[in-house]
């Protein structure tokens, strides 16, 4: 899967890939989601509260059970990660004011 960039490229297969991607089946795969979750919180508002259940089954001292609480939240992020906002340059020669 490539991974969505900062400056205005929104590619809709990137989008296509984040929206079609499984619900992890380990630890690991949770662990995958989350650094390309991650990389991106910033533009998600509440980002912490809403992985809070998803980073919970990446303890190493815990059974993986992935549930109705992950799945939820898992789905939520990635329809997040979909229409989460980004960074570009200002684009022309006109002017823009900066607040």
């Amino acid at each position: 899967m490539k991974a969505m960039g900062t400056h205005g490229d929104r590619d809709p297969a990137k989008i296509e890939d984040i929206k079609n991607w499984e619900a992890p089946k380990t630890p690991t795969e949770v662990r995958q989601f989350l650094g390309l979750a991650g990389y991106y919180r910033r533009f998600i508002e509440g980002f912490s509260k809403i992985a809070q259940s998803v980073t919970s089954v990446t303890h190493k001292d815990k059974k993986f059970e992935w549930g109705e609480k992950q799945e939820s939240a898992f789905n939520l992020l990635k329809q997040k990660l979909c229409s989460a906002p980004i960074l570009s340059l200002p684009q022309g020669c006109d002017d823009f004011v900066v607040y």
